[in-house]
């Protein structure tokens, strides 16, 4: 196993710390870091980590540097703890520290110390950050668990609603205003989507709606609910922790899909049971429907998806320009100065496709170049700000059709009305950019694009390909919005 790195032979340990299941229960670990994280983020904090030993109960870890340490202590030893609880090999205490370090702090576990304020980051399994180098970082047994924090902004007023998301909001509104007593229709209501869609807002907006109507809210997401059982579980309190969360009107869980251990998914899937049978509301997220979680019990999944499924699809081009705007407006908050022409956020709003944290990332690029620079914002200079955002895809094969559709939407005349013979101003010059960008886009001759454009002649074409070459060359406004539809039409 590439990032696992036995410390000593058995003839020099008196105890096993590099045996078969040891070496096994690491891998998997690291497996588990690296589906919850991706696989880049595993490499940039991880790829150098390496268990030393594990010798009464502490697991000794290392890494390469100072930094390392640090960023792993602050960021990520939660995850490390519950990763390493979930694998049963008699680990209680972790010892991060950096390599040059390792072999004085895995000596003697005597010269340990333990610093009489401990500091707790945000896991619900408390971890304890010691001095760098020198002690090791504590899984303490914590008396039960709070509900996570819930963001203000997380509202149903500041979700932004398009048809992608409709059914998705409508639903999580009814499941937030069902009156006291009344019949819940949606139990559990199950949101699924890819990153980045909203379905944390949805869950966050809920939640807001249930307190303000004094019911019992708890909002966690599934990895607090494992810390939260694995610590109830040492502790001895797991039949408190159950009861407290059994008392409840509404249980909120986000990211289900990283629910993991045999014992842990059949008291959640009792949770679910005795939530649901008491007229309690139950609302689930994950990245994918009921039936793909296969890393859950066949039981958790049918109870699951015996409730209310809705997937909140990819934000359409027209809910992706009302987010930037929101966003933009948001910006000119901190800098009064933003200003995005009309033409870059069509172009952001058209090339930004997956999600709506890289529409955040794009506006963050976007008032930095303005602000740093102080240059004018243009498509070419949007393009090179946002180029890291832009998924890469195959070069796409323009149609004359698609180029119609695009320049009659764009200028507000119809397709027909491009292919008919009308010669109105308003027509006239849609059509001859339509011709022009079949020209350019296309590799389509002359006397076909005439054809394709209410059989007209090729010498049209030609015309009309000249006309916009030459006022091009004298109207700026007219070549931006031109190099905006090759954009649209090549992305």
């Amino acid at each position: 196993m590439n990032n696992f790195t036995a410390v000593q032979k058995q003839e020099n340990n008196n105890q096993a710390d590099g045996t078969g299941e040891v070496r096994e229960a690491w891998g998997q670990v690291c497996s588990r870091l690296r589906s919850e994280l991706g696989e880049d983020v595993f490499t940039s904090w991880f790829g150098r980590m390496e268990l030393d030993a594990i010798r009464e109960s502490t697991a000794f870890i290392t890494v390469p540097t100072l930094f390392l340490k640090n960023w792993i202590s602050s960021h990520y030893m939660d995850r490390i703890a519950v990763a390493l609880l979930a694998e049963n090999i008699g680990v209680r205490e972790i010892s991060l520290s950096v390599r040059a370090n390792a072999a004085r702090a895995t000596a003697n576990r005597s010269e340990v110390s333990r610093p009489a304020a401990p500091v707790v980051p945000r896991a619900v399994m408390p971890v304890v950050a010691h001095a760098p180098n020198k002690t090791p970082v504590v899984m303490a047994e914590p008396d039960g668990f709070d509900s996570s924090p819930l963001d203000k902004r997380l509202s149903f007023a500041s979700f932004l609603v398009g048809k992608s998301n409709q059914l998705a909001f409508s639903a999580a509104q009814r499941v937030a205003q069902i009156p006291e007593n009344g019949q819940l229709l949606f139990n559990p209501l199950y949101v699924h989507s890819a990153v980045g869609l909203g379905k944390t807002h949805l869950l966050h907006a809920i939640a807001h709606v249930a307190r303000e109507r004094n019911q019992r809210v708890t909002y966690l997401t599934a990895e607090k609910f494992m810390y939260g059982f694995v610590a109830a579980l040492k502790a001895q309190t797991s039949i408190a922790f159950k009861e407290k969360l059994r008392a409840i009107d509404l249980l909120v869980i986000d990211d289900v899909q990283f629910l993991q251990g045999k014992t842990i998914q059949v008291e959640f899937c009792h949770l679910l049971n005795a939530l649901i049978d008491a007229g309690k509301q139950v609302v689930i997220a994950a990245d994918r429907p009921p039936s793909d979680l296969e890393a859950l019990e066949e039981r958790v999944r049918s109870r699951l998806a015996g409730g209310l499924c809705v997937e909140m699809h990819h934000l359409d081009e027209a809910l992706r320009l009302q987010i930037l705007e929101a966003r933009v407006q948001a910006a000119r908050v901190l800098q009064p100065g933003f200003e995005v022409p009309g033409t870059v956020m069509s172009y952001v709003a058209h090339t930004i496709t997956a999600n709506g944290r890289d529409l955040d990332g794009a506006v963050n690029r976007l008032l930095a170049h303005a602000t740093l620079t102080g240059g004018p914002l243009t498509v070419e200079t949007a393009e090179i700000a946002i180029r890291d955002l832009v998924r890469v895809r195959e070069p796409k094969r323009v149609k004359i059709e698609d180029i119609q559709k695009l320049v009659a939407s764009h200028y507000q005349v119809s397709r027909a009305d491009i292919l008919s013979s009308r010669r109105t101003a308003n027509v006239v010059r849609p059509r001859q950019i339509a011709m022009y960008l079949a020209k350019t886009l296309t590799l389509r001759s002359l006397p076909e694009i005439g054809r394709r454009f209410g059989g007209r002649d090729h010498t049209t074409v030609l015309h009309a390909v000249r006309k916009i070459d030459t006022l091009t060359n004298a109207d700026h406004s007219l070549s931006e919005e031109l190099e905006l539809l090759k954009r649209m039409l090549l992305d």
